[in-house]
């Protein structure tokens, strides 16, 4: 699938880092309970595939996080592109 196409789902890929429209847009920092919900998901994650979370953030609702595993971070692509493929 191409870049673009990606973006017109809320999905974006950028040097690893995963970006998904996933809250509100209240939920504006890492530090809102959501937000801190959902690290350590991720974290707990990483751990099971043995790898690191490396990077996290929220702007807007949005969220951008990133794995020191590329294999663990296509898994993550490829739910997400099913998920929004089994919604249209």
């Amino acid at each position: 699938m191409i870049e673009g196409s990606k973006q017109q789902q809320g999905i974006m890929e950028s040097q690893g880092v995963i970006e998904v429209d996933l809250f509100s847009p209240e939920v504006n920092s890492p530090d809102h309970p959501e937000a801190g919900r959902f690290k350590k998901l991720l974290e707990e994650v990483a751990e099971e595939h043995h790898c690191r979370l490396t990077s996290f953030d929220i702007d807007n609702g949005t969220v951008l996080f990133s794995f020191d595993s590329d294999e663990l971070t296509a898994k993550i692509l490829a739910v997400l592109q099913d998920e929004r493929e089994n919604q249209t």
